[in-house]
């Protein structure tokens, strides 16, 4: 479980899926502290709209039966324009992201290590 004493800008409940209070602890470490140094950089809030999920969320949402987020190591965060999404784009990729799904409302970042890395998809 990851000590979120020394997390800067997120707290284990951002990371929360929905119908399952308290399961963001098993969000993945290395993901949370990418995170935070990409906050740091951005200066200015990131939202997890999506963090964990559960088997029951996951096919709510329609994503994919082997989808990172149920093992904790996914997010999905908001983008609202494209000056957004370039600054944010840019930071994953510096903070060591390798695999992100580029969306119209969202970006996902993942670190999934039994997936294909150095990827960047469009949905």
């Amino acid at each position: 479980m990851i000590d979120f004493s020394k997390i800067k800008y997120f707290r284990m409940e951002e990371f929360d899926s929905p119908d399952q209070p308290g399961s963001g602890e098993i969000i993945n470490e290395e993901l949370v502290k990418m995170l935070d140094l990409m906050r740091m950089f951005y200066k200015s809030p990131i939202k997890i709209n999506s963090g964990v999920r559960s088997e029951k969320e996951n096919k709510r949402v329609k994503g994919s039966k082997n989808s990172a987020h149920l093992k904790g190591y996914a997010v999905d965060i908001p983008v609202h324009d494209s000056h957004a999404r370039f600054k944010l784009l840019t930071l994953a990729y510096v903070v060591g992201f390798r695999r992100i799904g580029v969306y119209a409302s969202h970006l996902h970042l993942d670190i999934d290590p039994d997936k294909p890395q150095e990827v960047i998809w469009y949905g």
